[in-house]
């Protein structure tokens, strides 16, 4: 479970897009060091009916070499602090279109590395358990994409929750079946239904609209003010009835800011 919100507050930091993401500076082992000491040899040779010294070469003593500890300096932007997700976490990507990425940054802000890329819809980033707090006011958490470790913005991930139908409750709320000339259209009225004012939320198109027997459309409507769900994303299915598109189901899957049960219900 999460150790606290993700914040939905920070809507407006959404606004540096999904290719936003401080530096890891790397330092390297200082050299090793070889001295060597030449140490002079004396020998005495006595020859007849005088004293003589004469010098022998002289002898090399090798000192063993000396290595110094290796030093490495990390440093990371902003201040860690005791919010977001627990070490462990599950987290999906949210809020980020289906022709763009979310940025993997070899640390937190948008002025670093990009050292990966995750899918708009890929929903298994798994939390390091460390947030840092950045001067601008927006959170970075670090997590892991399968394999590769870096660091992404809070305001796109969130608990993925459960998933339920709700295409009775967009046809009560518009007073009837919804039509429209395009999935992209008929994606848009229904994510209407579950978009906020006060607050105001944000409705992002993260699978592009296809057409066959049935259409598909999926939008992520972000940014709710509720503390336990951030917002959801609804996958469309419409159908040609007599040449008219029309709503045939919505698909809601929940996205919550701190957690969720184990029967998927956010906390």
């Amino acid at each position: 479970m999460a150790r606290g919100l993700l914040l939905t507050a920070a809507a407006f930091a959404l606004l540096v897009g999904a290719c936003a993401s401080d530096t890891v500076t790397g330092g390297t082992a200082a050299p090793s060091s070889t001295t060597v000491v030449t140490v002079p040899s004396t020998t005495a040779t006595t020859t007849s009916g005088a004293n003589s010294t004469t010098p022998s070469a002289p002898t090399t003593t090798t000192v063993p070499t000396t290595t110094l500890p290796a030093t490495t300096t990390s440093t990371l932007a902003g201040t860690e602090v005791e919010f977001g997700p627990a070490k462990g976490d599950v987290l999906g990507v949210v809020g980020v279109r289906y022709d763009d990425v979310l940025n993997l940054r070899s640390g937190p802000g948008i002025d670093v590395p990009t050292i990966d890329t995750v899918d708009p819809t890929f929903e298994h980033l798994v939390a390091i358990g460390q947030t840092r707090l950045l001067p601008s006011g927006s959170l970075w958490i670090n997590v892991d994409h399968a394999g590769t470790v870096g660091w992404v913005h809070l305001s796109f991930v969130a608990y993925i929750g459960s998933v339920d139908d709700a295409t009775a409750l967009v046809v009560a709320a518009l007073g009837e079946i919804p039509t429209a000339s395009s999935m992209e259209e008929l994606g848009l009225l229904v994510a209407g239904v579950f978009a906020s004012t006060d607050p105001p939320s944000r409705t992002v198109m993260t699978v592009m609209p296809t057409m066959g027997d049935f259409g598909e459309v999926a939008y992520d409507v972000i940014g709710l003010g509720d503390d336990a769900t951030l917002g959801y994303r609804l996958h469309v299915f419409g159908q040609v009835v007599d040449d008219v598109l029309g709503l045939y189901s919505v698909e809601r899957t929940e996205l919550c800011a701190r957690g969720v049960t184990g029967d998927g219900l956010c906390v």
